[in-house]
């Protein structure tokens, strides 16, 4: 008796058998902006739960930890600073970039005393969290571009000599103050 027919006829009714697709390709999920009826909010995208650490975040406190400062930091820094930076600062970080001249509020220059005086964390930080009328830009600027920014930050207000602060009511928020 020959087999091969009876194997054609098994496989054949084997795979009618199979009903959807199993390798989980197709499968039912709640995209970013429905409305779900699982939770109270009827949202379905949900905030991270409080203490939830990115796989790719540094250690604790490795962000505030300032690296040393040679040429390639100073030459990284300066790319970031251009690129994130100059568009509201200026290239020299007087405060005098090109959306100023386009009618957005002047930022403060980067070589007053009172910015010469803070620490170099204090860059790192409004970089990350903002300041004032500048949003944060932690998304997009990783921490080690920050560090790099700020030890541009520090050659730029070496080069360049003191100025004074170019708005009275900005010199009255400290460092730190109120806004960050």
């Amino acid at each position: 008796m020959n087999r091969l027919p009876l194997a054609l006829l098994a496989l054949a009714a084997l795979a009618a058998c199979r009903e959807e697709d199993s390798s989980l390709t197709d499968q039912p999920k709640l995209e970013a902006w429905e409305t779900s009826a699982i939770w109270a909010d009827d949202a379905a995208a949900r905030p991270w739960p409080e203490g939830v650490v990115r796989r790719d975040a540094p250690a604790p406190g490795a962000e505030m930890t300032p690296p040393e400062v040679d040429a390639a930091l100073l030459a990284r820094g300066r790319e970031r600073f251009d690129i994130f930076c100059s568009p509201c600062h200026g290239l020299t970080g007087a405060g005098d970039g090109r959306v100023v001249e386009r009618g957005f509020p002047q930022p403060p220059s980067l070589l007053s005393a009172r910015l010469r005086d803070a620490p170099a964390e204090h860059f790192v930080r409004v970089i990350a969290e903002g300041y004032g009328v500048m949003f944060p830009y932690d998304d997009r600027v990783p921490a080690p571009d920050r560090w790099a920014i700020a030890a541009y930050i520090r050659a730029l207000q070496a080069a360049e000599p003191d100025v004074a602060e170019d708005n009275p009511a900005r010199a009255l928020v400290p460092v730190g103050g109120a806004d960050g």
